[in-house]
């Protein structure tokens, strides 16, 4: 096996073709470990920091700060210090050639979209990966399956991984019925069945926390792990403001300061991500199904309606992730899974875990996966 780790341009999202490098954290002759910040990517939706794939030393960096590269285009090489230098010049030579001709690389490990029919209702999802471990990501209230989009690819490395969109999001049907719990697990358990998945790992975020524990509990044979990331459902708290506002948002203006919510570091709010989301809030049949849904969050006096602590199933394996700064569902609610789950509060993070701290969110998937 070569000791040679050719570090390329990610594919965070379906929609990304390349990635403007902006910044390079690690310096060529730095000692790095998995999971150590390499550099900084801006991509059409959001920025973004690449974590070291594999440890060993930055030896080359092929792409410098400033410029873009395709998709796939090998942009670092990282390998022990003890391999010859006219062998890592060769593998820079290489990728440099590739970038110049401006070439997009293999995409063969790209994710694949697809639609299955649920309960009569089309659910997008994107697939990646071919482990023999099966995991499900479910997003949250107003999300998508491009919510996973900096952690579905390094899960993909070792496992098959699956992002769906739920009934009202993305690019799935928007008629979202009565709404309610149930009515998700429903949709979720189904989609196990429509795709053939006898045992998955099920990731959720925020309301996909409390849809994915409903469905271990629904279907306890189905379901080898849990791995929550700031879950609805799991306690006293929750920011009734930002789930109002968002819903009822209609213009730039109204609907960034709420999600500068989701954000410990509000410089991730751009342009781009809020016009991204006024653009599926427009969509025929997405305001009532928020609307519809967000009775499944809060009762009439704002306070949260969900309470799924009774369901979770005591011999389940459960890891749960925090974001020290979450503003949406604060952290305190972790103390609700006290004796029954590992539980992470990562520092200087806020409601989207997966995005602000992806590496913490893979390894805590990771831990659920490996028992």
């Amino acid at each position: 096996m070569s000791l040679v780790e050719r570090v390329t341009m990610p594919k965070w999202g379906l929609s990304m073709k390349t990635g403007k490098i902006t910044e390079w954290i690690a310096r060529e002759g730095d000692e790095v470990v998995e999971g150590d910040d390499l550099a900084e990517i801006d991509t059409d939706k959001i920025a973004g920091t690449l974590e070291a794939p594999s440890a060993g030393v930055l030896r080359r960096i092929v792409a410098e700060a400033g410029g873009e590269a395709p998709v796939g285009c090998v942009i670092a090489v990282i390998a022990p210090a003890e391999v010859p230098e006219d062998e890592i010049e060769r593998v820079a030579a290489e990728a440099r050639e590739q970038l110049a001709r401006g070439l997009p690389a293999e995409d063969e490990g790209s994710p694949v979209s697809g639609l299955a029919e649920v309960a009569g209702r089309a659910l997008a999802y994107a697939t990646s990966g071919a482990g023999p471990e099966e995991i499900v990501l479910v997003h949250g209230y107003g999300g998508d399956k491009n919510s996973w989009l900096f952690v579905q690819e390094p899960l993909a490395a070792r496992h098959t991984v699956y992002a769906l969109d739920l009934p009202g999001h993305g690019e799935s049907g928007k008629d979202v019925g009565a709404g309610g719990l149930d009515a998700l697990t429903d949709v979720v358990a189904g989609f196990l069945d429509a795709l053939g998945i006898e045992r998955a790992h099920l990731v959720g975020h925020s309301l996909g926390g409390a849809v994915a524990t409903a469905v271990a509990a629904r279907v306890p044979d189905r379901v080898r792990s849990l791995t929550l990331i700031a879950p609805a459902g799991y306690g006293p708290e929750v920011d009734a403001s930002y789930l109002r506002g968002f819903a009822e948002a209609v213009t730039r203006r109204e609907l960034r300061p709420h999600l500068g919510k989701l954000f410990a570091d509000e410089g991730l709010v751009t342009r781009q991500l809020v016009d991204d989301l006024l653009k599926y809030k427009r969509l025929d049949g997405v305001d009532a199904a928020l609307r519809t849904l967000l009775t499944t969050l809060l009762d009439e006096d704002d306070a949260p309606a969900l309470d799924v602590r009774h369901l979770l199933p005591a011999s389940l394996r459960v890891v749960a992730v925090w974001g020290r700064e979450d503003r949406v569902i604060p952290a305190s609610n972790a103390a609700s899974l006290e004796g029954r789950a590992a539980v992470h509060v990562v520092d200087g993070v806020g409601h989207l875990a997966q995005m602000e701290a992806p590496g913490e969110v893979v390894a805590a998937v990771e831990r659920a996966v490996a028992g």
